[in-house]
């Protein structure tokens, strides 16, 4: 639990200053129209929150009514006050767990209640759906969540789910629409979706960059043998740990610090030396040598434990990329993540 905040705040530290700066039912209120990621996220930070600066609160505020022209009342509330805020918010069986949540109010579609669910639990939902129901269902779905919902299915159904992501494009309204009822009938929310595009050769390598390394690697030689040309792109568009070099150094000055040196010496086992470089020269000379060394002591060391050290990195990196802590190139080209 850090005792101090950063001297520049990110967005998710300056929205959780606001919402302890609002009262309950006001912030209640602003999380009821934030996502499962959204409230996850500045949820941890308001909990994580301690010894916020009155000079710290005050700029945030300066910001926010910069932005929007408009005032808003003050009083830094405590853990108590975020358990209250988030059940009013959420209800009792939401607040207890900011992912196990599958409740959301009357303006949501029903595939967006599943974005509310445990993995497993949407596994559950759609087990016994036809293939394509399941490809929609998984191609709606963030990335990230998709992909611990393949987890839970065997390896033949992950590779048809997989193959007809890649192969979706667009979808009808009218069967959209009856999805929607499907699983409303299991959720509450209101079928108004208007979106019909999903899917495609981005969003299933989206969704693999976010696999298990040897569920990932199984799933892709089998894509190999069924269609060369569609691996070959799926692979193209995946941001993989060699993909790091790519990053700006001030970027990965960033992501360095949130990555341990245990795990950031396990990594770097398995990299190739323009990785090594681009590490050695983003740290102090002090920390280059003494990481140098960490690397020649190291024994040898399993492959699969060297495969999920870098994808602990890649975890930590899309996530600061999505708060937009550091930018992120990819393969395919010069698209920013």
């Amino acid at each position: 639990m850090n005792d101090r905040l950063p001297a520049k705040l990110n967005k998710v530290d300056k929205a959780a200053i606001l919402l302890l700066s609002l009262g309950e039912t006001d912030a209640a209120q602003v999380l009821r129209h934030l996502g499962p990621k959204e409230v996850q996220k500045v949820g941890t930070a308001m909990a994580q929150m301690r010894n916020v600066h009155r000079e710290q609160v005050e700029r945030v505020m300066s910001e926010f009514v910069e932005i929007v022209g408009d005032q808003t009342s003050l009083g830094v509330g405590s853990d108590g006050y975020i358990r209250k805020m988030l059940t009013q918010a959420l209800g009792e069986d939401k607040a207890g767990s900011l992912i196990d949540r599958i409740l959301l109010g009357g303006n949501t579609s029903g595939l967006d209640s599943l974005k509310w669910m445990e993995p497993r639990a949407v596994a559950d939902v759609i087990r016994y759906e036809h293939p394509q129901i399941q490809a929609i269902v998984v191609a709606y779905l963030d990335p990230d969540q998709a992909g611990e919902v393949l987890a839970h299915f065997d390896h033949k159904v992950r590779l048809d789910i997989i193959l007809r992501v890649s192969s979706l494009n667009t979808v009808q309204p009218a069967a959209l629409k009856e999805l929607n009822l499907i699983l409303e009938k299991q959720f509450s929310g209101n079928s108004n979706t208007s979106r019909t595009t999903l899917g495609g050769v981005k969003r299933a390598a989206d969704i693999m960059n976010y696999l298990d390394s040897s569920v990932e690697g199984a799933l892709m030689d089998s894509i190999r043998e069924v269609d060369t040309d569609l691996s070959s792109q799926i692979e193209d568009l995946m941001f993989v740990f060699d993909n790091l070099i790519d990053v700006d150094d001030r970027g990965i000055q960033s992501l360095l610090r949130e990555v341990s040196s245990d795990v950031l010496v396990l990594a770097l086992k398995g990299a190739d030396d323009g990785i090594k470089d681009k590490i050695f020269k983003n740290m102090s000379k002090r920390a280059a040598e003494l990481l140098r060394d960490d690397l020649e002591s190291k024994g040898p060391v399993r492959v699969s434990d060297v495969e999920n050290a870098q994808k602990e990195i890649l975890t930590i990196a899309r996530r600061m990329a999505e708060s937009g802590e550091i930018a992120l190139g990819s393969k395919g080209g010069d698209e920013m993540i």
